[in-house]
């Protein structure tokens, strides 16, 4: 059930909530295509600990070039955040299997005959198989997307991130009741369940789960059969090219396209994990966006790593 309370013209899109089937509320916003001139739905899907409005510009870019886009914040953050973090038993999981699952729904029932792409960013671009009935999802572009097991972690910062996402953040979850990276600096506040299984991530994505949902957890990843254009960067040190591959390896039904872009291809001596998201980037990278969410085709045909 979704509930619209700002006009669609508004200058920062349509505030909207939904309702997770566990009875959980989400807040976002809809962003609207001119009439008469949609390509089709976008979900945007947020990074760990990054608020939904980090990507209203991309959004509001989407929109002008004709898509109607979703961005919202996960349970526990953002808008979605409740009165307090300190005994909420939310966790990473529940971003797809729960939140996720609503937003597909919401999008299905505004739009039920348009193509349905989505954009993830980090474990953003990881979670959309978490979520039943993620086979309707006609495309996906992600963008440094991987679940965060520390040896993935480009080797020149791995001791750092391993001191920082799992010594540091555990101790102070433990301490706190919840994850306060914001008043570190360090992201977002984070549930206590969702800071936990950051820190404690297994290799393999499926054995955080009970014994007896693992296949079930793969299963319902390889549902997807959308083609899959997964953005690496080249200087990233959490999404790397190895932890990329790791994600893509459980979309096993899906095409599959790794590219690797680097900070030279835009003029610049750095990327990392978050700067194509920043509207600097809209004459080049969300510019190119465009050409794979509005036509499939891949816009950095020189820089793919592999194909599967």
């Amino acid at each position: 059930m979704a509930s619209v309370v700002a006009p669609p013209s508004a200058p920062h899109g349509e505030t909207v909530s939904f309702r997770c089937a566990d009875d959980v509320t989400l807040h976002g916003h809809v962003w609207a295509a001119p009439p008469g001139a949609s390509h089709g739905s976008v979900i945007v899907n947020a990074a760990t600990g990054v608020v939904a409005r980090y990507y209203h510009r991309y959004a509001r870019f989407l929109a002008t070039h004709g898509f109607d886009v979703l961005t919202y914040d996960y349970r526990g953050i953002g808008a979605s955040r409740p009165a307090s973090l300190r005994g909420c038993h939310y966790q990473w999981r529940d971003w797809g299997e729960q939140d996720f699952a609503a937003v597909l729904r919401f999008m299905q029932e505004r739009s039920p005959k348009s193509s349905l792409a989505v954009v993830g960013h980090s474990f953003g671009g990881f979670l959309p198989g978490l979520a039943r009935g993620a086979g309707r999802i006609d495309r996906m572009l992600t963008v440094g997307a991987q679940y965060a097991w520390w040896g993935d972690y480009a080797l020149r910062a791995r001791a750092r991130l391993l001191l920082k996402w799992h010594v540091a953040m555990p101790l102070l979850t433990a301490l706190f009741g919840y994850f306060p990276g914001r008043r570190l600096g360090w992201l977002e506040d984070l549930p206590a369940g969702v800071a936990h299984e950051w820190s404690f991530r297994h290799q393999r994505f499926e054995r955080n789960h009970p014994v007896g949902e693992r296949q079930d957890v793969c299963d319902r990843i390889a549902q997807v059969t959308a083609p899959i254009l997964a953005v690496a960067v080249a200087d990233d040190d959490i999404g790397t090219v190895a932890a990329l591959r790791r994600t893509l390896d459980y979309y096993r039904r899906a095409p599959r396209t790794l590219v690797c872009l680097r900070p030279q291809d835009y003029d610049l001596t750095a990327l990392g994990h978050f700067a194509l998201f920043h509207d600097r980037h809209a004459p080049d990278f969300w510019t190119d966006t465009l050409r794979w969410l509005r036509d499939g085709q891949n816009p950095w045909a020189s820089r793919i790593v592999e194909v599967r």
